[in-house]
């Protein structure tokens, strides 16, 4: 060796010793060959057996991660075919959360390989590895849960080694044109927009949040309050990634009412109308005061023949003590009370009644049979009463079902028990799914003890505080016009947490007018207030109309 050559390579020698002492790596770190591998871009590049989809939370990094639920005989297996070289080495990581996942390879050409971990509340990583055949060009990567087990999360899977050749480089797609919005409603924007090639996917964004993620050019946005005015952009996405998001679209929805139940006043009195005899007066409908807006017919009941069924018919205790009071006599006296403007739904649950809508299948039965009570009775809607099992999904799954049957005029009403819409209640939920085609809740502010005010202190039921402290938590979610005062009609309508008309009164006006409170004052006037609700029309009927006479005067005086 030259001492020339010797120089030279003393000199290289230093200058690869100071890249190492400054950090610098001799080699780029291997690419991740998995597409979309953070699911960032909804479950583009993947294929799902379940249905998968993408959701907020639980997520490890990013934005999204992907979530699906075995079913049946059916792993939610998902899956992505990933181009390889032959003959080389790789290792395959995701990051799992939930139930019993599965992390694997197959199609390697050598020795197909998976793991798995039962699942837990953190996340925790699967890892594997494996070595490609001589003729293997691609490999598909997948992970899957188990058979009856429930919903697992998966989130940052790399599959790292040679990539593969062949394949053209992929581009994210060009951002879409032509958005535009069509025509509105009190509560919803329907939205359009061009194709664009190369797409997987569409991200909706409203005021700069995404709101949803769809494969089509076309999206209704639901859920909006009425006379409001929003901003919508668009973006383009694929494996590879998203596109820059297009021009901002302003959209308004229409004024409507706030009233989802179609023709019913400003402020409303609901009453509910007892099929059976429990020492209340009897009446039939006719016989109804008048100043009852509203009449929940209490209760169409559970069929023991079929799962989620109801059925209604006039009781026959009631019937007899009525001297004869049958179906179409029934049928009858509600069209002639709707003919003078009262409306009717037909309620479900209550103390002692249930329906249960625990599957897909009893949610079809109830539908099916309470769209025909609704059409034989002449009714305008459902009253959701269920006071000992809630299946939030599904009953807003069969709510909306029934809604869409009937149309906007539909009547959806709830009564939930105090504890049920307090912060976590059981209730919450649904109404959150629904509240867009809510027409209000008539929260039972009675036989119910003790509990929080919305600025979290301490009410007794039986006095106007108790009233107003909770009402003021639900005016949190709902709109006022969505929001009603349950309160018995008598002492006899409950077994604690009456209060006199007069106190029904002054509560209405702190909430609407922030007058005759009483210690708890509301910090904002709750103008559209919807009214007030009552057990039971019977029950006032026995007490000389007391309550009717009393409490429908001063709604109508609040304005």
């Amino acid at each position: 060796m030259t001492r020339r050559r010797q120089q030279l390579l003393v000199g290289l020698l230093a200058m690869a010793t100071a890249a190492v002492g400054l950090g610098v790596p001799a080699s780029a770190a291997e690419p991740n060959l998995v597409a979309n591998p953070g699911f960032e871009q909804s479950t583009a590049g993947w294929t799902c057996t379940a249905g998968g989809s993408t959701v907020a939370g639980p997520v490890r990094s990013g934005a999204a991660a992907l979530t699906t639920t075995p079913a049946g005989q059916d792993n939610a297996r998902c899956s992505q075919s990933v181009p390889v070289k032959p003959s080389s080495s790789y290792t395959l990581t995701a990051w799992v959360q939930g139930s019993y996942t599965y992390l694997g390879a197959s199609g390697t050409g050598g020795t197909d390989v998976s793991t798995w971990t039962p699942g837990g509340s953190a996340w925790t990583q699967l890892s594997t590895s494996f070595t490609t055949g001589a003729n293997t060009s691609r490999v598909t990567v997948y992970t899957h849960g188990w058979y009856g087990q429930g919903a697992y999360f998966v989130d940052d899977v790399a599959l790292t080694g040679p990539p593969g050749t062949g394949d053209p480089d992929p581009q994210a797609p060009a951002t879409p044109g032509g958005l535009s919005a069509g025509s509105p409603t009190s509560s919803s924007i329907s939205l359009s927009w061009s194709a664009v090639s190369g797409a997987a996917g569409y991200h909706v964004y409203r005021g700069g949040s995404r709101v949803a993620s769809v494969t089509g050019t076309s999206h209704t946005d639901t859920g909006l309050s009425p006379s409001t005015s929003y901003s919508y952009q668009v973006s383009a996405y694929n494996t590879v990634g998203e596109s820059t998001r297009s021009g901002a679209v302003p959209a308004s929805t229409t004024g409507g009412t706030g009233n989802p139940g179609g023709p019913l006043p400003k402020r409303i009195l609901t009453g509910y109308w007892q099929n059976f005899v429990n020492g209340a007066a009897n009446l039939r409908i006719r016989d109804i005061d008048p100043q009852y807006d509203l009449i929940a017919i209490a209760f169409a009941d559970a069929l023991t023949t079929r799962p989620g069924a109801v059925g209604f018919s006039v009781d026959p205790g009631l019937s007899s003590a009525l001297g004869g009071y049958s179906d179409a006599d029934m049928i009858a006296d509600i069209a002639a009370k709707k003919a003078q403007g009262k409306r009717f739904v037909f309620s479900i649950g209550g103390e002692r009644g249930n329906v249960d809508f625990s599957n897909a299948a009893n949610v079809g039965a109830f539908v099916e049979t309470m769209t025909a009570l609704i059409r034989k009775f002449g009714v305008d809607g459902v009253d959701i009463d269920l006071e000992h099992g809630l299946h939030a999904g599904n009953v807003a799954n069969a709510v909306r079902q029934l809604r869409n049957t009937f149309g906007a005029n539909f009547i959806y009403t709830m009564a939930p028990q105090t504890l049920d819409v307090q912060p976590g209640g059981r209730y919450m939920p649904l109404i959150e799914a629904t509240k867009d085609i809510l027409t209000v809740v008539h929260t039972q502010y009675y036989n119910s003890g003790s509990m929080n005010d919305c600025n979290g202190g301490v009410v007794h039921q039986g006095n106007i505080d108790f009233i107003t402290g909770q009402a003021c938590i639900l005016l949190k979610t709902l709109r006022p016009d969505q929001v009603a005062l349950g309160v018995p009609a008598s002492t006899s309508g409950a077994g604690s947490g009456y209060v006199s008309p007069s106190v029904v009164n002054n509560a209405a006006s702190c909430l609407v007018k922030l007058q005759s409170c009483g210690g708890f004052k509301p910090g904002a006037a709750a103008a559209n207030l919807r009214g007030v609700m009552t057990w039971s029309i019977n029950w006032d009927q026995s007490n000389g109309r007391q309550f009717a006479n009393t409490v429908k005067p001063h709604l109508n005086a609040l304005g």
